[in-house]
C-alpha cells in the first residue's frame, strides 16, 4: 500500500477521523471548534461509523451530576430488588469508546477536571466547542489531552468518505507497531522549535505517527508518519516560529585529516541523516501552521489563551515588557531582571580592595549584594473606553444605534492598539453591565445585540457604575475614559425612588465624585437640542461637553479618539 501523503486542508478532517478511530483512547480526542450545523454533526456521525463494532459513543448532557457521571447506587433498582444495586456511570459506559462533549466551552471547570483525570487511556473525546470570542474556549486541562484540533473550515473543506477501507487490518497492525529510530527525536525537536514544552503533545504525536503507519499498511512508523503527526498534532499548538538557521561567512577552522584507519574521527552518517529527517519534519509542521496562528506569531503575539498546550508567555518575559527606564540597585527576580553590565560596572572599582581582603579568590570578579543592578521598564498603559449609555425613553433606539456603531468602530482601532472598550446601559431602576472591558470584536457584537431600551432614567446610578469601573481599570494600571451618552433627563435617584429634583441632585453628586477622582470623561448630549443640564453635568465632571443631536457613529468615534489622545 502506498504511503499516506501529508494532509492538505481539504483532507485533514477525513484523515483525523480515520486516525482517531484506530486509537481513540490513546489519541485523547478531537477539539472541534465549529458552530452547530450539519457539517459538525456529519463529522461526528462519520467518526461513529469508523469506530470498531461494540465501541460506545456517549454524549455528556448539560448539567450532569456526579452520580450519573461517575456511577453509584441505583436507588430505584435497589428499592425494587431489596438489595444494593450499583449503576455504572457515563464514564464507565464510554470505556474504550468515545465521549462527546457538547458546548464544551461552557463546561464547568470542576467537571472538566474530573473528565481530564478519568480520560487518561480509558476513552477518547470529541469536544464540540461553539465559542466565538477568544475568551470562550475549551478548558486547558481537556484541550491539552486532545491530539487533534479542527475548525469549521476543515469540516466544510471536503466531505469525508462514507467508508475507509482496511481499518480492521490497521487496528491489528497498530497492536504490534514499531517505531523507527529517530522518529521520537524528530518530534521532540519539532516541539521544542515550536515552543511546545509539555511532553503530552509529543506523546500524542508519537501515537498519531503509529496510527498513520498502521493505516498506510506499514509495520513501523517512519519519517512520513512523523511529518503527518507534526502537521496534525503539533502545528496548531505552536507558541513561536521555528528559529531560522543563521547564515555565516566564517569558515570553520580546518582540522587535520584523520589518520588512515581512524574511522572514529569521521562524522557518523546516521547522525547527519537524523538531523536532516528532523528538519524535514519541522518543515512539514511549519507548512501546516494555521493562517491566523502564523499571523499572530509573526506579530509576536503568540496563541490566544493557554488551551491545548498553547502556553502563555513566561512571567519573567512578561515582566520585562515596556519602555526601558535604566538600571537601579536591587535584587533580580520575577519583576526585574539582572542588568549584568551595570552590575559589573558597579563592582569594578572595588575589585583591588576585595582581592586583598579575599586572597582565596585570585583572578575572579568578586560581586557583592550591593553591586546588583536590575532593569526597570515602564509597562505600556492600555486605554479603556467605558460607554455609559442612557437606554431610557422613546428615543433610546436612536442613541443605542449610535453607541453600537461607535463601539464597533472603536474596537477595530482597539485591536491594533490593544486598547479595550466596555459598555453599560442604565434604565428603569439601575445600571447593567453589558460588556466588560474587552477588545474582542465578536464578544462585543453579541453584547451590543442584546442591549435593551426603554423605561425611566437612573442617571446617577449609571454614572456611579461607570465610575466604579473606571476606578477598577485604573487600579489595574490602565487609563480609563468615561463616555456618558445621555439627553440630560434624570427621574430616578440613587435610592431607586422617582423624583426629578432628587434624581438631578444625585446625578450632580455622582458627576462631582468622578471629577474628584480625576477620571477623564466625555459627555455626549444626545437630546434633540443641547440640554443645559447635560452641560452642567459635564462641568461638574470636568469633562468635555459635546452636543450631538444628530450624531452618527463616525462622529462619536472621532470625538472619543480625540479625547483618548489628549
Amino acid at each position: 500500500m502506498s504511503p499516506m501523503p501529508p494532509p492538505r486542508p481539504a483532507r485533514s478532517a477525513a484523515v483525523v477521523a480515520a486516525l482517531f478511530s484506530l486509537d481513540p483512547a490513546g489519541l485523547g480526542g478531537i477539539w472541534v471548534r465549529a458552530p452547530f450545523g450539519p457539517a459538525r454533526d456529519g463529522f461526528v456521525e462519520h467518526v461513529r461509523a469508523l469506530l470498531p463494532a461494540g465501541a460506545a459513543m456517549r454524549r455528556v448532557p448539560a448539567g450532569i451530576d456526579d452520580g450519573r457521571l461517575l456511577g453509584g447506587i441505583d436507588l430505584a433498582a435497589s428499592l425494587a430488588a431489596g438489595r444494593r444495586v450499583m449503576a455504572a456511570g457515563l464514564l464507565a459506559e464510554a470505556a474504550g469508546g468515545v465521549l462527546v462533549l457538547p458546548m464544551a466551552e461552557r463546561l464547568d471547570r470542576a467537571l472538566c477536571a474530573r473528565l481530564a483525570l478519568a480520560q487518561e487511556g480509558r476513552f477518547g473525546a470529541i469536544a464540540l466547542d461553539e465559542g466565538i470570542g477568544p475568551e470562550e474556549h475549551l478548558a486547558p486541562a481537556l484541550a491539552d489531552r486532545m491530539a487533534f484540533a479542527l475548525d469549521a473550515a476543515d469540516l466544510l473543506a471536503r466531505r469525508p468518505p462514507a467508508r475507509v477501507r482496511g481499518l480492521g487490518a490497521a487496528r491489528r497492525r497498530l497492536a504490534r507497531m514499531r517505531m523507527d529510530d529517530g522518529v521520537a527525536e524528530a518530534l521532540c525537536h519539532v516541539a521544542a522549535q515550536l515552543g511546545i514544552f509539555s511532553l503530552r503533545p509529543v506523546i500524542l504525536a508519537m501515537r498519531a505517527a503509529r496510527a498513520a503507519a498502521a493505516l498506510a499498511g506499514r509495520r513501523s512508523a517512519g519519517e512520513e508518519d512523523a511529518m503527518l503527526a507534526a502537521q496534525l498534532v503539533l502545528a496548531h499548538r505552536a507558541t513561536r516560529l521555528p528559529a531560522a538557521e543563521e547564515d555565516t561567512d566564517v569558515e570553520p577552522e580546518s582540522a587535520p585529516p584523520p589518520a588512515c584507519g581512524d574511522e572514529a574521527a569521521a562524522p557518523a552518517p546516521s547522525e547527519t541523516e537524523g538531523e536532516q529527517a528532523a528538519d524535514r519534519v519541522l518543515d512539514a509542521a511549519r507548512s501546516a501552521l494555521p493562517p491566523e496562528l502564523l499571523a499572530a506569531l509573526l506579530l509576536g503575539q503568540g496563541r490566544r489563551g493557554t488551551a491545548g498546550g498553547r502556553a502563555a508567555a513566561p512571567a519573567a518575559a512578561t515582566a520585562a515588557h515596556g519602555r526601558p527606564l535604566g538600571a537601579r540597585p536591587g535584587r533580580p527576580g520575577r519583576e526585574h531582571g539582572l542588568a549584568l553590565v551595570e552590575t559589573l560596572r558597579a563592582a569594578a572599582p572595588m575589585q583591588a580592595l576585595r582581592r586583598r581582603e579575599r586572597p582565596d579568590h585570585p583572578g575572579r570578579v568578586i560581586v557583592l549584594g550591593g553591586d546588583f543592578r536590575v532593569r526597570r521598564h515602564q509597562a505600556p498603559v492600555r486605554s479603556v473606553a467605558i460607554f455609559a449609555v442612557d437606554a431610557s425613553g422613546s428615543s433610546a433606539l436612536n442613541r443605542l444605534a449610535e453607541a453600537k456603531g461607535a463601539v464597533q468602530l472603536l474596537l477595530a482601532d482597539c485591536y491594533v492598539r490593544r486598547d479595550q472598550v466596555a459598555l453599560l446601559a442604565f434604565r428603569n431602576r439601575g445600571a447593567e453591565l453589558l460588556l466588560p472591558p474587552t477588545a474582542a470584536l465578536a464578544r462585543a457584537r453579541r453584547s451590543l445585540a442584546a442591549l435593551p431600551g426603554g423605561g425611566a432614567t437612573p442617571l446617577a446610578s449609571g454614572i456611579d457604575a461607570a465610575r466604579d469601573m473606571a476606578l477598577g481599570a485604573r487600579r489595574r494600571g490602565n487609563r480609563p475614559l468615561l463616555v456618558l451618552l445621555t439627553d440630560g433627563g434624570a427621574n430616578i435617584g440613587r435610592d431607586r425612588q422617582p423624583g426629578r429634583a432628587a434624581a438631578a441632585a444625585d446625578a450632580r453628586a455622582a458627576a462631582s465624585a468622578c471629577a474628584a477622582d480625576g477620571i477623564p470623561a466625555l459627555v455626549i448630549d444626545t437630546a434633540p437640542r443641547p440640554n443645559a443640564f447635560a452641560a452642567e453635568l459635564a462641568g461638574a465632571m470636568r469633562a468635555r461637553y459635546l452636543p450631538l443631536p444628530f450624531a452618527d457613529a463616525r462622529a462619536l468615534s472621532r470625538a472619543i479618539r480625540t479625547e483618548q489622545a489628549a
